[in-house]
């Protein structure tokens, strides 16, 4: 059975690649649909509940499309792999272009990083979101919220940064020759990674776990909640204490990111 499937699927690209066959792309479309759910909903995890999770699944359908205009089934590359960095890639410039961030929350988590500085200059130590929430007479979960959607914003716009020196064709499908960096990039790449994986070792082993979870082994928060036996509720909490202060590290290596 597994072999007569890859037989059609071969046939359905054949059709597809030979004229764009309407029938084979919906049909194509249909089979890789799960992808654009996949990465819609683990982007959608991390951004504030005002952004319309079908107009990120849209965007996602748009890369899909654009992968299988783009993808030539005689390469040694699966398709799964392919159609994952232009979905993702898709979301991501999509977001970029609309400016999800209001600038409420930006002035907002501006605020919040003040308010760390001023605390643990004054108390020599690190400083909890409780902490800043109290000072500044908000919501705990407020704080980590704003935290985690800025976070997210500063990855979108670093990630632009990057792609602002690439042509158009390469903008959402990159995989780059590592051998072709510049030796600055490597050093300050390799000193970026070691602080955050020494940042990332002082969490608790429950915020370490979700976050492998979620980052490298590429589970929902359902998911993890099922693996941890912990209410989704609970694991989106412990994500976003644990990116608080990931965030908190990276403006004391950086600096602040306006």
């Amino acid at each position: 059975m597994a072999k007569q499937n890859r037989y059609d699927e071969q046939k359905l690209w054949a059709a597809w690649k030979a004229s764009e066959d309407p029938e084979a792309g919906n049909l194509l479309v249909e089979k890789y649909m799960p992808l654009v759910s996949f990465h819609s909903q683990r982007i959608a995890a991390s951004l504030p509940k005002s952004v319309n999770k079908e107009d990120i699944k849209s965007l996602g359908l748009m890369g899909l499309y654009d992968a299988l205009k783009k993808f030539d089934p005689a390469r040694d590359l699966k398709f799964d792999t392919y159609a994952s960095f232009r979905i993702r890639g898709a979301i991501l410039d999509g977001l970029r272009k609309e400016d999800w961030l209001p600038r409420g929350t930006r002035e907002k988590a501006k605020k919040i990083e003040a308010k760390i500085e001023e605390l643990e200059q004054k108390h020599l130590r690190r400083i909890t979101a409780a902490e800043v929430a109290e000072q500044l007479d908000i919501p705990e979960e407020e704080v980590h919220q704003t935290m985690t959607e800025h976070l997210f914003s500063n990855v979108l716009s670093m990630d632009e940064q990057v792609h602002d020196n690439e042509d158009s064709e390469g903008k959402s499908f990159v995989l780059k020759d590592d051998k072709a960096d510049l030796p600055e990039d490597v050093l300050v790449k390799g000193e970026l990674v070691q602080e955050l994986t020494g940042e990332i070792a002082k969490l608790s082993e429950k915020e370490q776990l979700v976050l492998s979870l979620f980052y490298h082994e590429e589970l929902t928060l359902t998911e993890i909640g099922e693996v941890m036996n912990l209410s989704t509720s609970r694991i989106s909490q412990i994500h976003s204490k644990a990116l608080f202060k990931l965030k908190n590290q990276l403006i004391k290596i950086n600096g602040p990111v306006h």
